[in-house]
């Protein structure tokens, strides 16, 4: 039953991430005289937010191909590729970058909604797919925690791993400022260079943090019982 409902909730996670991507990518077109920023260079790639919601539809769909071919075990004896992959996705990109992504855009829409959804897509950019694509993120993926055990990867190659990334997308949103002359979020418009910079920085720390709080809460919630699991395993040989 419990392995039924995981895998449940895994396809319904993988479903609604792929419909996402394919309906902002299809259907949310905003004409140019709306907002030239969306029809700029880059498309629908520019925003990080999609790169979330391409990783989090990637993500379950390899919780699907573990459920089916892997295992969720708290500690099996052998882990498989598959499980090694879900759990280093999930704990490199998949938590960081979707709690970054939901608490980053709730923030700034509380404090001003013109510097990352101005009104004038509501027309264009329907309110559940909003929720899907801020809101959704963060609760799958704290579901994913709950319900599923995963290994961290050491830290200096988790770091690392998400450094990269970050550092190509820094890297692809000055390509389409140097392409377009349109920064893609506009609050990096009403920054003069040098707060910029620390703006980016603090994001990066912010980022890093959200690593290490994924990590503690995963030690929490499943750390004894994989210590338990061992400490089984290790008497019966």
């Amino acid at each position: 039953m419990q392995e039924g409902l995981l895998i449940g909730f895994h396809m319904i996670s993988c479903a609604q991430f792929a419909f996402s991507v394919y309906y902002d990518h299809m259907y949310t077109v905003v004409p140019p005289n709306i907002i030239k920023m969306h029809n700029s260079y880059g498309g629908k790639f520019k925003f990080l937010t999609f790169w979330d919601a391409i990783i989090q539809a990637i993500f379950f769909f390899i919780c699907i191909l573990n459920d089916w071919f892997g295992t969720n075990a708290v500690n099996p004896r052998k882990i498989p590729f598959i499980r090694k992959l879900k759990d280093n996705v999930h704990a490199i990109l998949g938590f960081p970058v979707a709690m970054f992504v939901g608490i980053i855009f709730w923030i700034l829409m509380f404090v001003d909604r013109e510097l990352v959804l101005p009104k004038a897509l509501d027309p264009y950019f329907p309110w559940w797919l909003n929720h899907l694509m801020h809101t959704m993120i963060m609760v799958s993926t704290l579901i994913e925690m709950m319900i599923a055990p995963r290994k961290y990867p050491r830290r200096s190659t988790g770091f690392l791993c998400l450094f990269i990334f970050i550092f190509i997308y820094l890297i692809w949103l000055h390509i389409i400022f140097y392409k377009s002359g349109i920064w893609v979020y506009p609050v990096l418009d009403v920054l003069p260079l040098s707060l910029r910079i620390v703006f980016f920085i603090v994001l990066f720390l912010i980022i890093l943090s959200l690593y290490v709080i994924g990590e503690a809460v995963d030690n929490f919630l499943w750390g004894n019982k994989y210590t338990k699991s061992k400490k089984s395993y290790a008497k019966n040989q």
